[in-house]
């Protein structure tokens, strides 16, 4: 597998200045989380890292190449094929740098979520949300998010289907899962 510094020099130069900017912020938080939530600190670090990879593409290109490597595109993807760069991204990085299913996993569900996340597909889902650059994030979720990252993730996952809703927009099913899957385990939690 590649190392970060490798990682860094290649997505410096794929991605665009802003971009690459907000993977270096996103490696940074998913290594701040992992130390947190006892998972491996690099491969949080190269995960986070690398989440963005296909984020450029333009929809022509993303759907061309999943369509090309036979990835499922559902219609919410069709009609925002923005949405499917997680599934490319996680493509690409598993075949260019060898990264294990589980970062590719992580990489693939970063922007929608999905049900009984693994810690590292948290870790990475949340850091994209509260990385450094985003000036917008209340500083009680970024506090949050080391506190309990389940709600932090709900926290989110809310705001997504929120912003959705208001916008008149397509929310992907894989959010509403995501969100219904924490809320049981909670529920569970709570009658232990």
């Amino acid at each position: 597998m590649i190392n970060i510094a490798k990682l860094e020099k290649e997505m410096e130069n794929i991605l665009s200045p802003f971009r690459f900017q907000h993977s270096l912020g996103v490696m940074k938080k998913a290594g701040e989380l992992a130390t947190l939530y006892q998972v491996d600190v690099e491969i949080a670090k190269l995960t986070g890292l690398a989440h963005d990879i296909a984020k450029e593409m333009s929809d022509q290109e993303l759907l061309l190449f999943a369509q090309r490597h036979h990835l499922n595109i559902n219609q919410i993807e069709l009609a925002n094929p923005t949405l499917l760069h997680g599934k490319v991204g996680a493509m690409i990085v598993g075949e260019k740098y060898n990264f294990t299913k589980e970062m590719q996993d992580a990489i693939c569900f970063h922007t929608t979520g999905r049900e009984n996340m693994t810690m590292l597909d948290k870790i990475i889902y949340v850091a994209d949300k509260i990385e450094d650059n985003r000036k917008k994030v209340p500083p009680e979720v970024r506090e949050l998010a080391t506190q309990n990252i389940d709600v932090a993730l709900k926290y989110f996952y809310t705001v997504a289907i929120e912003k959705a809703i208001h916008k008149d927009k397509l929310l992907h099913p894989l959010t509403i899962e995501a969100r219904n899957s924490l809320l049981l385990e909670q529920l569970k939690r709570e009658k232990e």
